[in-house]
């Protein structure tokens, strides 16, 4: 039996992963394992896991695996299952061009909210290798509604319930800075409004059609990028500017700034939504299966 596990380290607008091969779903990533790779002092560090096994060998992605060959096992840096991860995406299928799995074009990815569409760009002339931008459809957004507030130590602000397979709560305000650390996740009222947590995002303008957004992401605390979460800004900027798709019949582009880079959103008039943006793979390695069994 292998002492070693393989894995990758990559990043979308650094929101950064451990990427973990495993086609055949044979490790068993607790979520103490999995808090334990993420860990950036005593692991690898990373804002998540992703897990990539074969659909057909994964219980929760069997009744997927006629659409998308691959299943995205997505785990947040406590060690907590996520539906989704839009920036993991991105990641995940650079990960899979690297190794052989995919080419540029299209690309079907097998998630917990579903089949998510991919596609890899080609190249620019004298580029390296795999570096092109990747679209992600994104699915649709749906607003619940309802009226929801958020505060952290800096103040109250209201909020609009935007839910992207993954729930957001996205409030405008004057500044970043208004937001405080977002280390700890903000109050949310009504306090049962989201039983199973919440993304915040903070927002502010830069100019028509651009915005700026820090995020806390439920499970993982203050990240570099959020990839949904962008997608939930977009539409809820649009919304805000009183543009909808769905009645003008054109489509509605948002530039998005991140502190770890910058995303381009854009929602269609049947209500899809696609995000572009960049994907690294910066390392790969080896886990040490012994320090590996001794934390689970």
């Amino acid at each position: 039996m292998s002492t070693r596990i393989a894995f990758l380290k990559g990043h979308g607008t650094e929101n950064d992963f451990v990427i973990v091969p495993d086609p055949d779903n044979t490790l068993d990533l607790s979520p103490r394992t999995v808090a334990a790779l993420c860990d950036r002092r005593a692991g690898i560090g990373g804002d998540g896991v992703l897990h990539v096994v074969r659909s057909a060998a994964h219980p929760e992605a069997r009744h997927l695996a006629d659409e998308a060959e691959w299943f995205m096992d997505y785990r947040n840096a406590d060690g907590s299952v996520a539906e989704m991860c839009g920036n993991g995406v991105r990641v995940f299928a650079r990960y899979l061009q690297r190794a052989g799995h995919a080419g540029e074009g299209d690309l079907p990815i097998a998630t917990r909210g579903g089949v998510k569409h991919a596609h890899l760009a080609k190249d620019e002339p004298g580029a390296e290798p795999g570096t092109g931008p990747v679209t992600v459809a994104m699915g649709r957004a749906v607003l619940p509604g309802g009226d929801i507030t958020v505060a952290t130590a800096h103040g109250t602000a209201p909020a609009l319930n935007v839910s992207m397979g993954n729930p957001h709560a996205v409030a405008f305000v004057a500044d970043l800075a208004d937001a405080g650390d977002l280390l700890s996740a903000p109050a949310v009222t009504p306090a049962g409004a989201y039983p199973d947590g919440v993304n915040v995002e903070y927002v502010v303008d830069r100019g028509p059609g651009h915005v700026a957004m820090r995020v806390h992401e439920r499970g993982s605390g203050e990240t570099r990028s959020c990839g949904t979460g962008a997608c939930a800004v977009a539409v809820a900027a649009a919304r805000r500017d009183g543009a909808d798709p769905a009645t003008t019949g054109s489509p509605v582009s948002y530039t998005v700034d991140l502190p770890g880079g910058r995303l381009v959103i854009t929602e269609y008039p049947d209500g899809s939504v696609d995000m572009t943006g960049p994907a690294v793979i910066v390392a790969e390695g080896e886990i040490d299966a012994d320090w590996l069994a001794g934390i689970s």
